[in-house]
């Protein structure tokens, strides 16, 4: 029997000086009809490109397909000409990318985009309901307003279930799913899964799901391949690859996994960041006719941070974790509230911007969207060396830094004079955790740092932060849906909901005696894999 997706022998050359020849080498998967496979390994391992191969939208000119074929059922995609090419792409295959915000047009509104697919594709009936019906099924709670609103108006994880409607508008027979959860919180990640879960056993999709967490793989996958440096060093059936892993890569892979048990306690230094009374109020768009109704984001927030102290955010996606986050950065007015900021007297948030100027070197943030918060036109060097030269750092000392600060982060320094399309998601979040590094700051507000590594480079992120931190007693924010990332760094966790604080204490209070439902909500939807499979993966 024919398989849906036939990959055959795939060669992706990358552009001279890089660290290796092939991105993707000589590579053979399968994806049948009905079933997933589930493609895992680091960042840089040509998980991505792969997948981007099969419908020809490699990043850059400077990647090339240099071998092999990719049948779609039965037609060799890499011989089609452009207009065969647009009617597989968003028709028989459908393509969740892993950074929505790049990829959505700022200046479209939602619902425009969702039936820009359907119009392209000629959907037969009603097409406003029909995206109606696709925001509604991805778990968007005001399907009629957010067809009114724009990209940037909504969360992250919002965005992320855009993007999964898009990819679902035409019934496409294989769906390409490039880390479709990454972003989400773990209860939208349960919902998410069972989605695709159902849509798959009513169309017969055929699944090729690309993923760090291996909670998801042993949910969704119904085969593994274990990618590492562009070449295939495991592939099998889920149980065997889970449970019996051969490679040890695999094991490693799967050891790296941060188990839900908190941090020892640390005691706090000097309170370095103390803010209450937090509000922000948004307008949600919609017709003209209908009068704009008010969000509260974050509702009467109040929250510390000490010294060499991680705090952890934590909250379903549109909570107001990250508004949060951009309201304590002053990147975001806020409504009311105060803020202390350690050595200076006057609120932080009222600072005009003469007198805020000197200080923004002191707080440093972590974008949720790595790709959307580099400048394209710039190389990752230049942009992790524009902080310190504006505050006086010669640019060839700045350079020399910028070059250090990627090795420490595990990019290869060589590379600082590359662009950020010729990078992997996780290798360009790495780069915007060296650019805040390269400041010197005193409190890191860290959005979502590591959502888009996988387990292995995530534990060596983790880490590095830790090692800075215990060096510097630097503070930090760290907002995550991950709470397995948020009890391996968390000192105290606080719980969002729809705003509000619903929970805060020290992590291992939280994460062990939860007292809120929605709290004890949060645990009980992370992915697990079967504990006995773990164990002897760690053990081999």
């Amino acid at each position: 029997m024919t398989a849906l997706l036939d990959i055959q022998g795939l060669t992706i050359e990358l552009p001279p000086g890089a660290d290796r020849r092939h991105a993707v080498e000589d590579l053979s998967l399968r994806v049948e009809r009905g079933r997933t496979l589930c493609v895992v390994g680091e960042s840089g391992s040509g998980k991505s490109l792969a997948a981007a191969a099969i419908v020809r939208l490699l990043p850059s000119p400077r990647l090339r397909i240099t071998g092999g074929r990719i049948l779609l059922e039965g037609r060799d995609t890499l011989a089609m000409s452009p207009t065969e090419l647009l009617a597989v792409r968003g028709g028989r295959v459908g393509y969740i990318f892993q950074d929505p915000l790049s990829c959505l047009n700022p200046l479209e509104r939602i619902g425009r985009q969702v039936r820009e697919v359907l119009d392209r594709h000629e959907w037969p009936g009603d097409r406003q309901a029909r995206v109606l019906d696709l925001l509604k099924d991805v778990g968007l709670p005001t399907p009629g307003s957010t067809v009114h609103s724009y990209p940037w108006q909504l969360s992250g994880g919002q965005r992320q279930r855009v993007m999964i409607a898009i990819a679902l508008a035409a019934n496409p027979a294989l769906i390409i799913a490039d880390e479709p959860t990454t972003a989400l919180d773990v209860t939208t990640q349960a919902q998410i899964l069972r989605l695709l879960r159902d849509l798959q056993a009513r169309h017969g999709l055929g699944l090729l799901l690309i993923t760090h967490d291996f909670g998801v793989v042993a949910e969704m996958a119904d085969d593994v391949a274990v990618l590492k440096d562009g070449l295939l060093v495991e592939s099998g059936p889920r149980s065997e690859v889970l449970a019996q892993p051969r490679a040890d890569y695999t094991r490693r892979l799967l050891s790296a996994v941060p188990p839900l048990v908190p941090r020892a306690p640390r005691a706090p230094g000097a309170p370095l960041l103390q803010a209450h009374g937090l509000r922000k109020t948004f307008k949600a768009s919609g017709p003209w006719w209908r009068r704009a109704q008010a969000v509260a984001a974050v509702a009467d927030v109040a929250l510390s941070v000490g010294s060499g102290e991680t705090v952890a955010v934590v909250g379903e996606s549109g909570s107001g974790k990250s508004t949060l986050a951009r309201l304590l950065a002053r990147l975001t007015p806020c409504d009311a509230g105060q803020a202390q900021l350690a050595g200076v007297s006057d609120d932080y948030l009222a600072l005009r911007a003469g007198e805020l100027a000197p200080l923004r070197r002191a707080v440093q943030m972590v974008f949720q969207d790595p790709f959307a918060s580099l400048n394209p036109r710039h190389t990752v060097g230049h942009s992790i060396a524009m902080g310190p030269m504006a505050n006086g750092t010669p640019h060839a000392q700045a350079m020399q830094e910028a070059r250090e600060l990627l090795a420490r982060v595990r990019v290869d320094p060589k590379s600082a004079d590359r662009y950020p399309n010729e990078f992997s998601g996780g290798q360009r979040q790495r780069i915007v955790i060296a650019r805040a590094l390269a400041m010197k700051a005193r409190l890191l507000i860290a959005d979502e740092p590591v959502s888009a590594l996988d387990v292995s480079v995530q534990a060596e992120i983790l880490d590095l932060l830790e090692e800075i931190q215990a060096r510097d007693g630097l503070g930090m924010i760290f907002i995550t849906h991950d709470l397995r990332v948020a009890s391996r760094m968390a000192d105290r966790i606080v719980v969002m909901k729809t705003g509000c604080v619903v929970e805060t204490g020290p992590a291992h209070q939280v994460l062990s005696a939860p007292e809120h439902p929605y709290t004890r909500e949060l645990l009980s939807a992370i992915p697990r894999m079967d504990a006995a499979a773990w164990a002897a993966a760690r053990t081999r």
